[in-house]
C-alpha cells in the first residue's frame, strides 16, 4: 500500500468473530505486515477475585494455537474441576465457568494488575508465551464495563405496577440469560474515564489500512468506539477503513448480535449495520463495506460496497474474506 513494506494494519476486534478473521488475515497478509489489534475490554469482569478479559484472551488463544475451536472460547483440552468444586461449595456465580487451564492466565493477569502493572503491559507479558503474531493492545488501561438494562428477571414491579428495571453486567445478560431478556439500554459504565491504551492512537495514525472484522457492532466494535478520542482518531486517519459485515441474510453469523442491535434500534441487516457505522464522508467510520452475496445489492452513500461469500466456514474461506478486505482497502488507498 502506497509502495511501503511492510504494510501496517490496525484491527479493532471483539471475541470469536474477530479472532477467527484475524487468523485468516495472518494467512494472507503480505510478508512482514505489522498487525495491531485493538481488543474490546468492555466484556471484562471480576470473578472469584480474578480479572477475566474474555475478548483479549480469545484473540490471544486463537492466534497462539491454544483455543478450543469447538467452543470458540477457552482452552483446548480443558477441564473444569475448580468450577465443579466451587459449585459444590455453593459459590456464585455458577453460570460463568472458568476452565482450569484458563484460570492460570487470570491468576497471572490479576497478580500483575495488583502489583501495579497496567493492562496493556500485562497483555504484552501474556502474549510473550502465546506469540499470536500480532501486537495485541487493550482498548484502554482504564476499567470500563458494559452493562445491560433489562426488566428485573425476578419479576419485581414498582408501585405503578410496571416492571422495575435492573442493570446486569454484560456477561450475565449474555451468558446466563443468552441475551433473551429484551435490553432497554446498553451502557459502557466508566466510558468517560477511559483513554486509549498506550500505542493505540499511534497505531491508528500510522496505519496503511484499518479493518473492522465481523465482530459485534454494538458490544465489541461499538464499545471500542466509545473510548475517549477513539472515533476521532479513526476519522483523522489517512488510512482507508474497511468493514466486514457480521450479518448474513438478516441473521448474525454467530452469537446474539440481533439482540444488541434491537436495543439500539438498528435493523439486523448488512445494510443497516453498514449505515449504522456510517460513511467517513459524513462523520461515520467506513470507506468500504464487505457484504455477503445474499445481501447484494446494498448501497450506503459515501461507502464502496463489495459482495462475496462471507461465511467463515474454514480457514481457506476466512483467508479469502480477509484478502478481499485487503484488496478493497488497497483500491480505496489509491
Amino acid at each position: 500500500m502506497d509502495g511501503r513494506l511492510p504494510p501496517r494494519l490496525v484491527v479493532p476486534a471483539g471475541g470469536i468473530g474477530g479472532a477467527r478473521f484475524l487468523r485468516g488475515l495472518l494467512d494472507v497478509a503480505p510478508p512482514g505486515a505489522e498487525i495491531t489489534v485493538i481488543g474490546n475490554t468492555g466484556d471484562d469482569i471480576w470473578l472469584h477475585g480474578l480479572r477475566v478479559c474474555p475478548d483479549l484472551d480469545t484473540v490471544m488463544y486463537t492466534l497462539g494455537g491454544g483455543i478450543s475451536d469447538e467452543r470458540g472460547w477457552g482452552r483446548e483440552d480443558e477441564t473444569f474441576t475448580v468450577k465443579d468444586e466451587l459449585a459444590a461449595y455453593g459459590v456464585e456465580p455458577t453460570w460463568f465457568g472458568l476452565g482450569d487451564r484458563d484460570i492460570a492466565t487470570h491468576l497471572v493477569r490479576t497478580r500483575m494488575l495488583q502489583a501495579g502493572y497496567p493492562l496493556s503491559a500485562v497483555t504484552e507479558a501474556l502474549c510473550t508465551r502465546w506469540q499470536p503474531g500480532v501486537r495485541l493492545l487493550p482498548m484502554s488501561d482504564e476499567r470500563a464495563e458494559t452493562h445491560v438494562v433489562v426488566d428485573d428477571p425476578d419479576g419485581t414491579v414498582g408501585e405503578d405496577g410496571q416492571p422495575q428495571r435492573r442493570a446486569l453486567h454484560f456477561q450475565e445478560w449474555w451468558v446466563r440469560y443468552r441475551a433473551a431478556l429484551p435490553a432497554h439500554e446498553i451502557v459502557l459504565v466508566g466510558a468517560q474515564e477511559t483513554r486509549p491504551a498506550p500505542g493505540v492512537l499511534e497505531a491508528i495514525a500510522a496505519a496503511d489500512a484499518i479493518i473492522l472484522p465481523p465482530s459485534n457492532p454494538v458490544v465489541s466494535i461499538g464499545t471500542i468506539l466509545q473510548v475517549s478520542g477513539m472515533r476521532q482518531a479513526l476519522l483523522d486517519s489517512p488510512a482507508p477503513i474497511v468493514g466486514v459485515s457480521p450479518i448474513i441474510g438478516g441473521r448474525p453469523v454467530r452469537g446474539m448480535a440481533d439482540a444488541c442491535l434491537e436495543a439500539i434500534g438498528v435493523e439486523t441487516s448488512a445494510g443497516a449495520v453498514g449505515a449504522h457505522y456510517g460513511a467517513r464522508t459524513s462523520g461515520g467510520i467506513l470507506d468500504g463495506w464487505l457484504v455477503d452475496e445474499v445481501d447484494a445489492p446494498v448501497e450506503i452513500p459515501g461507502v464502496t460496497v463489495t459482495s462475496l461469500p462471507l461465511l467463515m466456514s474454514d480457514p481457506a474461506a476466512t483467508g479469502r474474506i480477509a484478502a478481499a478486505a485487503l484488496d478493497l482497502a488497497e483500491r480505496l488507498h489509491r
